[in-house]
Order: structure tokens, then sequence, then C-alpha cells
């Protein structure tokens, strides 16, 4: 009995340590977001599950948690200032790699480097190769100067800009802020708007002060580190990664009203618990209205007509404004006014051609350089030159967003719901470039109809003894169409030194007909192995002709099916607009509530499915 006794004593006095090392700890609550709280939790050990979090004993709705070690967003900012030259900045990098290559795979990690003004290094990425490369070769800033609250808005706005996962700031420093550009407590509102939880680390000296740091920490969340010399700093930051393993960012929208007290419980399974008084001052959620203006008449301000007519008002003058700034000539206008007093001499000036859109080509030329690297443009623009319209890819994509957002914008003045307005801006944004693919699929039928006869004339023209170019030209000559269009195209860019073969190969990607593009693999191919290019050309016409009899039967054969598909999409939108129409208290719900809204999106949902369904039935591709 007495050993059973003395090994329970040696069990309990072993496991003692670990039942007190264990815990919850609050460490911070932030209701500068209200209604949304964010709360920050850290536990004595690593757990794979976050918190249970209740408001006065009930599990809160709506709950957000993210672990700031796995799936984070981290920002790396280090001093750079002349005060870090020499070993500093070198001890400094190292830690700071290594902290950058021990980070979990899933967490996103950017550098941000400080001197005399706050520079981003790197982007946000999962890899650690552009990190570490910046590390590597950061240098010191030979300007004078600290822009240590400058480094803190900067990543703020970087980690901001992240959709998903917890936001950290590590920041190391060995003094204080001497730009002067933003102070302390701009730089606190930065990281508390964007959410991001502030981790300084201060090389301490006997005359540095902690205090600005610390309360930086405080108040987003983080925690203030401290290293005696640079030499521990790889130290520090182990340990601020192993605090970030243990910390979870909790949000979530509090049912509690400003002036209310409830009491926040943090749970986790196996560690324990900790409880701590929300604080919601009164005076949150309070907004003042804006005052009357003198110059503007009560009933703008009671009346919807009257705001509506100020609306207005204000949305001419603005264009008022604006082209009177285009149509400014500048110094021109002093110019002819001085010219008689001086005795200049009058010169004949000839008319000047304006292009068309010249106000707006900077804006156009800046769109085009900014979606260069995207696959839209060109596309369009190839839309474009099949439909044989003189615009620009550029100006299209201006259409589609005024044809989408004026006349939302005038619904939305109207008081249309929102569904009607997602629908109007849908429809609007792609009625012009649905203009334009009716425009390319009409002359691109045009051109299938004309080959087969343009194909007999160069025959003809190629028996009678002249050549492939001169075949080319009789035909041209001869009809007019779009198809003699590209071979007139075709010839003078031959004249211009441009090889047949490459000319031709052009034309059919540019007009997308598979006829066409038969049409030139044939002729290519004949004219570089040798042989009779009219016999050629009397076999591909004939082949041709069969082929676009036989697409002919077979839309025939399904117009039925297509003509079903086009009523099941279309009675849906007919209904519901003449229903609309004839009993809108009755349509009601289905536009003005988020169940109805639900409906619409699942029925849009289906019809797609249906549609890409019944065009697949009958669909031909020959």
């Amino acid at each position: 009995m007495k050993r059973i006794l003395v090994a329970l004593t040696l069990v309990l006095a072993a496991a003692l340590p670990a039942v007190a090392a264990a815990g919850v700890r609050i460490a911070s609550v932030d209701t500068n977001g209200y209604p949304t709280v964010r709360v920050t939790v850290i536990t004595s050990s690593p757990s794979a599950k976050p918190p249970l979090l209740r408001e006065n004993g009930m599990p809160v709705e709506g709950l957000t948690a993210e672990n700031l070690a796995h799936g984070a967003n981290v920002v790396v900012a280090i001093d750079r200032s002349l005060s870090m030259k020499g070993h500093p900045l070198a001890d400094a990098t190292v830690a700071a790699r290594t902290f950058v290559d021990g980070k979990p795979y899933s967490t996103n990690v950017e550098v941000v480097a400080f001197g005399h003004r706050a520079v981003e290094l790197t982007g946000m990425s999962q890899s650690t190769i552009d990190a570490d490369q910046a590390l590597r070769t950061v240098n010191v800033d030979l300007k004078q100067g600290t822009a240590l609250w400058d480094a803190v808005a900067v990543a703020s706005g970087a980690l901001a800009a992240q959709e998903s996962g917890g936001r950290v700031l590590v920041l190391l420093t060995d003094g204080s802020d001497t730009t002067k550009t933003t102070t302390l407590d701009r730089a606190i509102a930065a990281a508390r708007n964007a959410g991001v939880a502030v981790y300084p680390i201060g090389i301490e000296s006997a005359q540095f002060n902690p205090a600005p740091l610390r309360r930086l920490a405080s108040e987003t969340g983080g925690s203030y580190h401290a290293a005696s010399s640079t030499a521990l700093l790889s130290q520090v930051y182990s340990e601020v990664a192993r605090e970030l393993e243990r910390t979870w960012r909790i949000s979530y929208p509090t049912a509690a009203r400003p002036g209310d007290n409830p009491m926040l419980d943090a749970t986790v399974a196996g560690l324990g618990g900790a409880q701590q008084r929300l604080q919601l001052p009164a005076s949150l959620g309070t907004t003042s209205s804006p005052s009357a203006s003198p110059l503007v008449p009560t009933a703008a301000y009671s009346d919807g007509l009257g705001t509506l007519a100020v609306m207005l008002l204000v949305g001419l003058a603005v264009l008022c404004a604006v082209g009177l700034i285009f149509a400014s000539t500048g110094s021109g206008r002093l110019k002819r006014r001085i010219d008689p007093h001086v005795g200049a001499p009058k010169k004949k000036q000839e008319p000047i051609k304006r292009n068309r859109l010249a106000a707006a080509s900077g804006v156009m030329t800046a769109t085009e350089n900014a979606f260069a690297r995207f696959s839209l443009f060109p596309k369009l623009q190839l839309l474009i030159d099949r439909a044989d319209l003189p615009l620009r890819a550029v100006e299209l994509f201006y259409m589609c967003a005024g044809a989408a957002f004026v006349p939302s914008l005038l619904l939305a003045v109207g008081g249309a719901p929102t569904i009607l307005l997602v629908l109007t801006m849908a429809i609007g944004g792609l009625l012009p470039v649905g203009v334009v693919w009716f425009k390319s699929r009409t002359r691109l039928r045009q051109i299938d109809d004309a080959l087969p006869d343009l194909l007999v004339t160069m025959a003809a023209s190629l028996k009678a003894g002249h050549s492939f170019r001169q075949g080319i030209q009789s035909a041209a000559n001869e009809e007019e169409g779009p198809l003699t269009k590209e071979l007139k195209r075709v010839l003078t860019e031959t004249s211009l030194g441009r090889s047949m073969d490459d000319a031709l190969q052009e034309m059919a990607a540019r007009i997308g007909s598979k006829d066409v593009e038969f049409v030139i693999t044939a002729v290519t191919i004949q004219r570089q192995v040798g042989g009779s290019l009219a016999g050629i050309f009397d076999l591909v016409a004939d082949t041709v002709r069969q082929r676009q009899q036989f697409v002919r039967k077979i839309s025939s054969l399904t117009a039925m099916g297509r003509m079903s598909a086009y009523v099941l999409i279309g009675l849906p939108f007919f209904l519901a607009i003449v229903l609309s129409l004839l009993n809108p208290q009755f349509m009601s719900p289905l536009w003005n509530t988020g169940t109805g809204h639900e409906l619409i999106y699942g029925g849009l949902l289906m019809m797609t499915v249906g549609s890409l369904i019944l065009k697949k039935i009958v669909s031909f591709k020959g």
C-alpha cells in the first residue's frame, strides 16, 4: 500500500508542472470595428482547433478564427538606418532569413525595409525565394532618418490587401522614429483598421525607449520582444514564431449594444479557458448627421425629388467642367490675342485632323497598358477585326462599361432592387460585345457563301494561264464583298514584301472560317509540292459546297430543338417581366428579399446548365 501511495505521489508531482503550464489567455480585445469584435487568444501550447468563444455564456455566431502561424500573411520589416550599419544589420538579416525559412508552407511572407523611408522589397508570396534574396541583398540606407511608423503604415496597407488569413507584422528596430511623417497614433490606427497584429523586436541600448513599441504591440494584439544584443536576434525570432503558433485571432459580430459589458469566455479542449469582460463604450455606433448647407434648400434634404435634382445639377456641373478642360486651347488663345499687337506674320495653317476620341486618348492608352498582360484585349480586337468595325479593343471595353453602369445608375436613382441592378449591369455590359459578335457571325456567313464562287473564278483564271497572284487579283476585281476585301488586303501585304503564304495564313486566322482554313491549307500544300492549282480549286470548291449543304441540312433538322431551347430560356424572363408589370406587389418578395434573390440565383444557374445541355444536343461539328 505504501508503495502505491509513493508511486501516485511521484506521478502527481511529475504531472503538476504540465498542468500548471497548460492554460488559455485572452491577450486583447479590439472593438475598433464595432459591431465586429476582434479577440486575440494565446494558448500555452499549439492547438490544432480554434478556441471556442462564448459571449455571456452563449456561443457566438459568424465566428472567424485564424491562426497567426498557419495560413497567415506575415510582413517582416527590417530597420536599415545608419545606426544598423555593420554587424547589427548582418545579424538581423541572418535571423530574419532563418525566421522566413522556418515558416509553414501555407504562410505568405513579404519583406519591408525602412531607413529614411519605408520600401516594399517583395510582394506577398508563399515561396521564400524572393524574401530570402531580398534579405541577403538589403544594405544600409546612407540617408539619415528612421521611418519607423511609415513602415507600420506601409506593411498594414500590404496586409490589408490580402483577402484571407491572419495578418502579422514582425518589426525589428534599434531606435525610434525620426521622420515624423506618420505619427504613432496613425500607425496604430492603420494597423487596427487592417486587423494587423504587430510584434515589435527592439534591440535595446542605453538610449533605447521601448514604450512606443510596447504601446504599438498592446493596442494591436501583438507582443513586444526585447533583444539585448543583435547576437540574440535568432533566439528572439524563434520566440516570436512559437508565439504565433499559439496565437489565434477571432473575429465575430457581437450581439451586445454600446454601453453593455458582456463576458467573453474562450475555451480550448485540454488546455482550459479564460474569461474577460468586454467593455463597449456608449459612444460606439453613434454617428453625427451632416449639417445642412445654407446654399441648398431644405427640401433637397427631405424630399426625394429634391435630392435627385441636386444630384443631376452636380453631375451637370461636373460634365461642364470636364468639357471646358478638354475644350481649352491652352496658350493658343493668348497667342492669337497678342499676335496683332506685335506684328507677327500670319501663317496659313493646314487643318489638323483630330483623332477620334482624342480628348480621352490618355485614358485609353493607360487602360491598354494596364490590361496588356491579359488576354482580354487581344480577343476583343480579333472579334472586332472579324466584324470589320472601325473600333479599338479599349473603345469597346469602355462601351461595355458605359452600357453596364449608366442604365444601372439611373435605375439605382429610381430605387430599383439590387437584383435588377445586377441583371441590368450584366446585360448592358455584354450587349456591345453581343452586337460585335453578331456582326462578325454575319460577315463570316457572307464569306463562306462567297467562297465557292470565288474559287471557281480563280480556277478559271489559272486555266487561262494566269499566275496565282493574278488569279487572286482577277477574283478580287470581279466580285464585291468581305472576302474580296480580305483578298485585296493580302495583295497589298505581298506588294509590300510579305510572303504569300504568311499573308494567306494570317487572313485565315483573322477571318476564323473553317472553310477558308481548309482552302488555305490545301493551296499552301499544293504550292509547295507542285501540281495543278486549277484542279485543286475546282475540287475544293465542290467539297466546300457539299459541306455547306450538309451543314444547312443539319441546321434544318435541329431547328425544332433550337427553338425549344429559345422558348424554355426566354419564357421565365418573359413571365417575370409580365407579372411584375401586372402585379408588382405579388412579385415584390422575389425582387426585394434575400430568399427571393437566392431563388433567382438558383433559377439562373439551372437555366445555364439546361441551356448548355440543349446546346450540346442540337450542336453538330462537321
